[in-house]
């Protein structure tokens, strides 16, 4: 069976890595979903997508200039499919107490490499302070990422995101000890999708919002694929 990981909790429906639209993902028995974090300026992880505060909140500067408090007071509702009442930038410690997610996936933008080790350790204190060590993987496609994860956090599961095939996807992955391949989807060929998982990988396929895509990709054996539009996934593929 595919299962389904709602993209920024239910991009297509709700405002981006917002709780808001974390529990839309929730309210569709959609139970796995995939973030994006950037550090603040205090350290605390802020779930966001872009380095810059300007795409969902129309205020300048990045994420890291601006202390978590601060951040919280946001309101991250621009450019998205609209909602009613404001939707603050949540810390992550946010969603994991009112969000009960069976698997989380939780990618890691680039970051230096004194970053990159601030926030796996970040990462894997708060996943322990919750008891979801088993329920997360630290994604990303920066090897300076996934290379902290490994030597600092190896008791987290780690995932390679992919977008290009001349990166040799598999390779790297193996490379870090990956349990998981988020991949692009234009990438997925059977035979790509089969090397991958005769290498150990669980194969998620990002972004789907067609029906017939996603029928097409659960047809080829992906391990899961990762929607904008959750409700109408859950429909399409049951």
């Amino acid at each position: 069976m595919t299962l389904i990981y709602g993209h920024r909790g239910a991009k297509g429906e709700a405002p981006e890595n917002t709780l808001t639209s974390f529990r839309q993902c929730l309210s569709h028995g959609v139970t796995r979903c995939e973030l994006d974090l950037h550090l603040s300026a205090d350290n605390e992880l802020m779930v966001i997508h872009d380095p810059s505060l300007k795409r969902t909140t129309g205020r300048r500067g990045k994420v890291v200039e601006h202390p978590a408090a601060d951040l919280i007071t946001y309101d991250a509702r621009k450019g998205g499919p609209g909602h009613v009442q404001p939707c603050p930038i949540p810390r992550l410690e946010e969603l994991f107490e009112k969000c009960p997610f069976e698997h989380w996936q939780l990618e890691v933008k680039s970051a230096s490499r004194t970053r990159a080790a601030t926030t796996v350790l970040a990462i894997r204190e708060l996943a322990q302070q919750y008891g979801l060590l088993d329920k997360v993987t630290i994604t990303s496609s920066s090897r300076e990422v996934l290379g902290a994860a490994q030597e600092l956090v190896p008791d987290v599961k780690r995932g390679l995101v992919a977008e290009y095939a001349w990166l040799d996807p598999l390779k790297v992955a193996q490379n870090y000890g990956c349990e998981l391949l988020a991949l692009n989807w234009t990438l997925c060929t059977p035979e790509r999708l089969l090397k991958a998982q005769g290498q150990g990988l669980h194969v998620s396929v990002w972004t789907v919002n067609e029906p017939a895509l996603m029928r097409r990709l659960a047809d080829f054996g992906v391990d899961s694929l990762i929607t904008d539009f959750p409700g109408l996934a859950k429909t399409t593929l049951g």
